[in-house]
């Protein structure tokens, strides 16, 4: 899981600063809390799970590291583009973004558990 959560995070990271890119140059910034839960939850988030889990391979290999990745990974573009949806206008896309936000805090919870359980000092 740790190369895959690296790799994810990589491609969340570009999307970023297209994002940021593109609001710099049309000087619209009306996606300015899309850009900041991709950056965050996609790209510094999803990178520092993955080397914790390269690191810690038991975590990585855990069925609730699996679960982490899912959760995370199927919850965060769906409360993006709930967002970018809301951001623009679409108001009663609001529960497709309570949806999304619940999926990744679940996730997020499992790799607090995960943590927890399988991230271990090698010294004794």
């Amino acid at each position: 899981m740790g190369v895959k959560l690296i790799r994810i995070a990589a491609v969340y990271f570009v999307l970023g600063v297209l994002l940021g890119m593109y609001m710099s140059i049309s000087h619209s910034y009306d996606y300015a809390s899309v850009h900041a839960h991709v950056n965050l939850l996609g790209w510094a988030s999803l990178a520092l799970a993955g080397v914790i889990y390269h690191l810690f391979p038991a975590a990585g290999e855990s069925t609730v590291g699996k679960v982490h990745f899912w959760l995370h990974n199927i919850g965060l573009p769906v409360m993006m583009i709930g967002l970018a949806l809301l951001m623009s206008g679409v108001e009663s896309v609001e529960p497709v973004i309570a949806v999304g936000g619940v999926l990744v805090t679940l996730g997020i919870l499992a790799f607090l558990y995960n943590v927890l359980i399988h991230v271990k000092s090698s010294t004794k």
